[in-house]
């Protein structure tokens, strides 16, 4: 757990709070980020402050003129968890209705078509280099072809180290990913032959320790060059992007991933009860309740296997609601 200065009246809750978080198995560290500002906040306001009354929380919840609807409704989540964590050990302490805050519209994926992926891809190909990240034409056509062809979410590709890739065996480690879970990764024949090209290429004198994917002074490739990267290539493939929020994300192609795979599963009429366990664990899904959703999506997107869907697994194709923070 990373030492938070965390301060004010509710110090200790808090941190016993982080703490309790981690321990179970969550990451957490986003959410202690927004408490540490919190913590600053009371410390600020309400110094002297013995329960965690609704002023409190009312005025720390209320919408800046800066954030979104989904920030807003982000902090107060966070807020509300934490009350009732302080209400758990007996602390007085006003409670935020949940839903009290309006959530923002529901992102539905973007599942992209194989001419899209195709223009996509070949946008990659043509990356340049430049001096101020060395890596970056070597980086991107490996980068965006292993998110999709491995359906990984965008951290786990980019928190790979060099020992985590085994072009041998064609394997990723995935560690501590989402509810700190790890796992192996089959990658196919081809995307190993671009690692394995990849790594003759870009760590002829790196250790085993080091990123696969690395961006400057010895960190991995920053969260903010993939999305600058991946908006371009997007512009430059023809694919229309609605905005902020709006999509495609970077993200859908671990959806799209997800999409095309029980779409080949239906038409080659395999018994998909049986494949959708193989589909939750390649996938890292903590609920089988994640892995369902697919089916729905995928009916909805693929209108001519709709039908054998829903007359097949009806009674497991969730609702399709979206989520603007899915992380599936």
């Amino acid at each position: 757990m990373n030492n938070y200065p965390f301060k004010g009246p509710f110090t200790e809750h808090i941190r016993n709070h982080v703490w309790l978080k981690q321990a179970i198995g969550y990451k957490y560290e986003t959410e202690a980020r927004h408490l540490l500002r919190f913590s600053s906040f009371t410390a600020e306001n309400y110094p002297e402050a013995s329960t965690l009354s609704k002023e409190i929380v009312m005025d720390w919840c209320s919408k800046k003129n800066y954030e979104t609807q989904a920030n807003q409704c982000s902090r107060s989540s966070i807020l509300r968890q934490f009350a009732m964590y302080m209400e758990g050990v007996g602390i007085d302490t006003y409670i935020l209705p949940k839903g009290y805050y309006p959530t923002a519209q529901r992102y539905i994926p973007h599942i992209y078509t194989e001419e899209e992926l195709q223009c996509f891809f070949h946008q990659t190909d043509q990356c340049c280099y430049v001096s101020g990240c060395p890596y970056r034409h070597l980086i991107m056509p490996v980068f965006f072809r292993m998110v999709y062809a491995c359906g990984l979410r965008s951290s786990e590709a980019r928190l790979l180290k060099i020992e985590d890739v085994d072009t041998d065996a064609g394997i990723l480690i995935i560690h501590h990913s989402k509810m700190d879970n790890s796992r192996l990764v089959a990658m196919s024949d081809e995307l190993t032959d671009r690692c394995r090209n990849y790594s003759e290429n870009a760590h002829i004198l790196s250790k085993k320790a080091d990123w696969f994917f690395p961006g400057l002074n010895g960190k991995p490739m920053p969260l903010g060059n993939i999305y600058h990267n991946f908006r371009r290539f997007l512009w430059r493939a023809g694919i229309s992007h609605g905005g902020r929020g709006k999509g495609p994300r970077v993200q859908d192609f671990r959806h799209t991933f997800a999409c095309h795979c029980l779409k080949k599963w239906v038409q080659q009429e395999k018994d998909i009860t049986a494949y959708l366990p193989v589909l939750k664990t390649y996938m890292g899904h903590e609920s089988f309740e994640e892995t369902a959703y697919y089916l729905r999506l995928t009916a909805d997107i693929f209108p001519d296997i709709s039908i054998k869907l829903e007359g097949c697994f009806s009674n497991i194709i969730p609702q399709l609601k979206g989520d603007s923070n899915e992380t599936y």
